[in-house]
């Protein structure tokens, strides 16, 4: 699904007055609850779709507790993908899209989105392709890495949901609750991701994953991913999961191969390298303690 042209400002991120977490604008061409605030009462499902409908844009998506679900699927939405146990070790999240425009919930691709689900279905369980501890070095990025981080990210990707190929962007995100990871190669990053924790909620977000291209099949994805996960295991998160892009082989392989489990698709969901893109939703229990 191409995206219209001269849409390159990123989205907005902003709290309703019941606490609720949304992203908002033209970029994404969506409303996204990203959290729902404590006081959110089930009209807000409704709120959102007027919201969208108002500003123009095609679907709004929601990520929520189970515990919301029936006030969502009331307003007309459908539940795209589900994750176990995402909030607090105990309360699924559902994942919850809806369309303003057919087309928005149309996939010209889909026979090929089921290709690549099955072809990583069949790696399941498979293990972790190490990359070369000689040649790589994988840790944790600090602030001064910024700059560097953002000129990754602008190589790898033509477009992103949020402005992960600008300096300030990641800085703030790394003053919050998002640790990024890099694996470098004499002294240069050159494959990244990050961890985007809810402690309250107990989970976190394995994402934002960019291997500079002459550095692909090297293994960098899966040895930052392992990394991330032993590190949401010592702080004693219980889930992990990821929206990765449902057309990336490479990407989808990686968290099968790690014991990751499918969780469902997100249609057209994101507009990520230059087009809008469906998703896919997989997840992993990473901890059952408290933090070590």
């Amino acid at each position: 699904m191409p995206m219209p042209q001269g849409i390159n400002i990123p989205d907005v991120t902003l709290r309703l007055d019941d606490g609720s977490l949304i992203q908002h604008g033209p970029y994404n061409d969506r409303v996204y609850l990203m959290k729902p605030g404590k006081s959110a009462s089930p009209s807000l499902a409704g709120e959102l779709v007027f919201m969208a409908r108002n500003k123009g844009y095609s679907k709004v998506f929601a990520k929520v507790p189970s515990s919301m679900e029936g006030a969502f699927l009331d307003a007309g939405y459908m539940v795209e993908a589900r994750v176990p146990a995402l909030y607090n070790k105990s309360v699924d999240g559902v994942f919850a899209g809806y369309f303003l425009d057919k087309l928005r919930s149309h996939e010209p691709d889909a026979g090929d989105l089921e290709m690549v689900l099955e072809l990583a279905l069949t790696r399941a369980g498979t293990g972790v392709n190490e990359p070369d501890a000689g040649l790589f070095a994988i840790r944790r990025c600090a602030q001064e890495d910024a700059p560097e981080m953002a000129g990754v990210y602008r190589e790898v990707f033509e477009s992103y949901p949020f402005p992960i190929h600008e300096p300030e962007y990641l800085l703030e995100s790394m003053r919050g609750d998002v640790e990024y990871w890099c694996a470098r190669y004499g002294g240069n990053i050159v494959a990244l991701s990050s961890s985007e924790m809810d402690t309250a909620e107990s989970n976190t977000e394995m994402t934002d994953f960019a291997t500079l291209p002459q550095w692909r099949g090297k293994g960098l994805a899966s040895g930052l991913l392992k990394m991330m996960e032993a590190d949401a295991a010592d702080k004693g998160l219980a889930t992990a999961y990821t929206i990765a892009r449902a057309a990336s082989r490479g990407m989808n392989i990686t968290f099968a191969r790690q014991g990751y489990s499918f969780g469902g698709r997100l249609r057209n969901n994101t507009n990520i390298s230059g087009s809008m893109e469906s998703m896919n939703v997989w997840y992993k229990p990473v901890s059952t303690s408290g933090p070590r």
